[in-house]
């Protein structure tokens, strides 16, 4: 992701624990050119910029899904349009990373308001059609960028 909100995600996994990855965002692609990611102001279906010189790292050949699946993923992706994303998804990360008492209590509040992150939309929406991406049961919300890169690497 580009520019200053990049940036701080970057710094945001770093403090994670998840060094500096190589990835600070993440979508659903759901066909036609288009995809559906979280952004600061809710989640939007945009189109892919052919021209855009960031790297993709793509799921195909890594996460191995039938047609059901693939059009329950996609279906999942259009099904959270417009749902917020907030500071509250962020602070839900460093406080399960920092082992705080208050964890679960943001935990809830942030499911409980439906706000989403990117990693996190990504991840639900495979939950929702049947597909558990990380093998450790983790909940969607403390599913970084990073986390996903290094599942499509390994």
């Amino acid at each position: 992701m580009a520019g200053r909100v990049g940036r701080l995600i970057r710094i945001g996994q770093w403090l994670n624990g998840d060094g500096f990855a190589d990835f600070e965002h993440a979508f659903v692609y759901v066909g036609d050119g288009d995809l559906v990611e979280a952004q600061p102001g809710g989640a939007v279906l945009e189109h892919l910029v052919d021209s855009d010189s960031r790297p993709i790292l793509w799921s195909t050949g890594h996460i191995l899904l039938d047609d059901e699946q693939r059009q329950a993923v996609v279906s999942a992706a259009r099904g959270y349009l417009g749902v917020p994303y907030s500071a509250a998804d962020y602070l839900a990360l460093a406080a399960h990373r920092l082992h705080l008492p208050v964890s679960p209590l943001i935990k809830g509040y942030v499911a409980d308001t439906r706000h989403m992150i990117c990693s996190q939309l990504v991840d639900q929406c495979y939950r929702d059609a049947g597909v558990q991406l990380f093998r450790d049961g983790r909940w969607p919300g403390y599913v970084t960028p990073a986390d996903l890169s290094n599942l499509l690497r390994s």
